[in-house]
């Protein structure tokens, strides 16, 4: 079993910044994929980034690349999502998520592991 605990996130204004991580534990980190999701009310947890972890090419929802970068620090058991240029369509919760396999991909049902998520607010 592995458990993801989220952190980092906030309250910022409209071109801010803030930095997420999860957290790690229960199964050797480098064993699994890790992506990043968000769900406001109403909608459906929707895809915000992962990466093939045999090569570390990372993959972005089409709303965030150029804003948003994802990377793991194995030695830390620790995946980060740094989030530039907020806006606040970007207001939600935000999880991450571990797959057992190289790559995460697009879709949360494929997911094995969820963090409880943590709250990003962006003010306009």
């Amino acid at each position: 079993q592995v458990q993801l605990v989220e952190s980092g996130g906030g309250l910022v204004q409209a071109g801010g910044s803030l930095r997420l991580s999860c957290a790690a534990s229960g199964r050797p980190f480098n064993t699994y994929a890790m992506g990043w999701f968000r769900q406001t009310p109403g909608k459906v947890r929707e895809f915000v980034a992962t990466f093939k972890w045999s090569d570390g090419t990372a993959y972005y929802a089409d709303l965030v690349k150029g804003r948003f970068t994802i990377s793991r620090d194995n030695a830390k058991n620790t995946v980060y999502l740094q989030m530039n240029s907020l806006k606040p369509e970007d207001t939600g919760v935000y999880y991450c998520a571990g797959r057992r396999s190289v790559y995460g991909g697009e879709n949360a049902a494929s997911y094995d592991y969820w963090g409880q998520g943590t709250q990003v607010t962006v003010s306009s």
